[in-house]
């Protein structure tokens, strides 16, 4: 069973950084396309960033200019670095692997809260 484990979320002042982590009990080498969705209360889940398997990204419009997404693969290990944050970045984070087979998992996510 494939895991995911999300971490460094946490609360954060509008305008400061915060990096996540997803680590996976996996090698990520071949993996099509790791990414991070995020789901604030009563609202659907939505796409931050994909990185995919040749290094190309794509990011959501709200978070393009502020969020970077990487891979370590020796670390089996996808981050997001957060910047200039803002209140309406506050959602649960979660990582979601699709495999080479298009099998999708997801990690138990990590909280963000942007406040003063």
């Amino acid at each position: 069973q494939v895991q995911l484990v999300e971490s460094g979320g946490g609360l954060v002042q509008p305008g400061g950084s915060l990096r996540l982590s997803c680590a996976a009990s996996i090698s990520i080498f071949s993996i099509n396309v790791m990414g991070w969705y995020r789901q604030a209360p009563g609202k659907q889940r939505e796409l931050v960033a994909n990185i995919f398997s040749g290094g190309s990204t794509d990011y959501a419009d709200s978070v393009k200019g502020r969020f970077t997404i990487s891979r370590d693969n020796a670390k089996n290990t996808v981050y997001l670095q957060m910047n200039s944050l803002k209140p309406e970045d506050t959602a649960a984070y979660y990582c979601r692997m699709v495999t080479t087979y298009s099998f999708i998992y997801w990690g138990q996510g990590t909280q963000v809260t942007v406040s003063s």
